[in-house]
């Protein structure tokens, strides 16, 4: 079976904001997603991801937990509170791994958590099937 990641198609319509106080994680997750043209732009901290999303809204945010200042928790919420970014799918890639941990982010608003150390096929098919969500909105003319 051909994994869904994998299937022919155009994936550079999509603006994915990957966001981790780690440069290495970004440059990880960057490196897993270039093959498939994303257009991929980084931030290093909350409050570079709430300015990035206020500049150009994103289809997807891969975003971190644990960073200085605005914790990835606290972007969820105000990002969830206001009516013009309420929308955007957001995935938690996150070394916090306890049930815990999960259920706050699921609380307050992610649509999906992948725990670190990533592995590719989790992130590219979590990823994909995010993409697919955003497409049946824009569809829906959401």
């Amino acid at each position: 079976m051909t994994p869904l990641y994998a299937q022919n198609h155009d994936y550079s319509q999509f603006n994915v904001l990957a966001v981790d106080d780690i440069p290495l994680n970004l440059l990880l997750v960057q490196k897993m997603l270039s093959k498939f043209n994303f257009s991929l732009r980084t931030a290093a901290n909350g409050q570079q991801a709430l300015d990035a999303v206020a500049a150009q809204k994103p289809d997807l945010i891969l975003l971190d937990l644990m960073m200085p200042g605005i914790d990835g928790f606290e972007v969820i919420r105000r990002l969830r509170a206001n009516p013009e970014t309420a929308d955007i799918q957001i995935v938690i890639l996150s070394a916090l791994n306890s049930n815990e941990d999960v259920v706050k982010g699921f609380n307050v608003g992610a649509n999906d958590f992948i725990m670190k150390p990533i592995i590719m096929e989790k992130l590219l098919t979590c990823v994909v099937t995010q993409m697919q969500l955003v497409e049946a909105k824009r569809a829906a003319g959401k």
